[in-house]
């Protein structure tokens, strides 16, 4: 499987091209930066610091690399993002996306692709992380009309989207064990003053601060009691793993939206 992969300096896609990088079935054949970076004609492996050389560059234009590759992994920019979605459009790519903070508009354009490429929209990759939305819907179904349902989503001071992506995804899982639309019709923190809680909606809260890892928290209220179900990030690494799993995957589907789920039959 030949990848491209974006914003190799990043946090989480310099794991990417770690893991990709030490696959005998997986070759980097770019990597793709913003314009005027520094890096920019680097060597992938030098640029996302993995300590050897992998022996594909990073360009800032697409165009010149996408049609050597099988797929494109992105977890860049809501900007870089949507260029990298137009060009794998043109060029009947499968593209995994990672990236989160994206509008509804930009949302719909991303699934809307799905009807003429293979997408996949995944803001968490990790596979824990997956486990934990299968429990979620399982808990959900036994416990939303009898519990007060809240959920902490904790990261560092450069996370720029609140809620993140993955608080936005389990409670989405949740919505769909219960046939509602629990994200929409959620609250998103409470301002100061008076504010009883709306039986039946789910609260988002976001907690941002120092170099903190990832952590999520969903909590079901019960009378004299209460369920918590979380799961802490350590590190990336795991999401790396997933996302590269994930890539495997989808260079062999067919046109259509795909979840991470699927991809590790959960």
């Amino acid at each position: 499987m030949k990848l491209i992969i974006t914003a190799p300096r990043g946090k989480m896609a310099s794991l990417i091209v770690a893991d990709a990088a030490k696959r005998d079935d997986v070759e980097i054949v770019a990597g793709i930066g913003p314009a005027g970076r520094d890096y920019i004609g680097k060597d992938i492996g030098e640029v996302a610091m993995t300590g050897s050389q992998v022996g594909a560059l990073v360009v800032d234009d697409i165009e010149s690399v996408i049609d050597q590759a099988d797929v494109v992994c992105d977890f860049s920019t809501v900007e870089l993002g949507m260029e990298v979605l137009d060009a794998c459009i043109r060029h009947k790519k499968a593209l995994v996306v990672g990236t989160t903070g994206f509008s509804a508009e930009q949302r719909a354009k991303l699934e809307a692709a799905a009807s003429e490429i293979p997408v996949m929209i995944a803001a968490n990759t990790d596979r824990m992380v997956n486990v934990m939305r299968k429990l979620l819907m399982e808990a959900a179904q036994e416990l939303y009309d009898e519990t007060d349902i809240e959920i902490v989503d904790m990261h560092d001071n450069k996370k720029l989207d609140a809620p993140s992506g993955t608080a936005r995804e389990l409670i989405e899982s949740m919505g769909e064990a219960v046939g509602k639309d629990l994200v929409s019709d959620a609250v998103y923190g409470r301002p100061q003053g008076r504010h009883p809680r709306e039986e039946g909606k789910v609260t988002f809260h976001a907690i941002r601060g120092g170099d903190t890892p990832s952590s999520h928290t969903v909590f079901f209220f019960g009378e004299g009691e209460r369920l918590e179900i979380t799961h802490h990030c350590l590190n990336w690494k795991g999401c790396a793993k997933g996302a590269v799993n994930a890539c495997r995957w989808m260079a062999s589907q067919p046109i259509g939206l795909y979840g991470i789920r699927e991809s590790m039959g959960l």
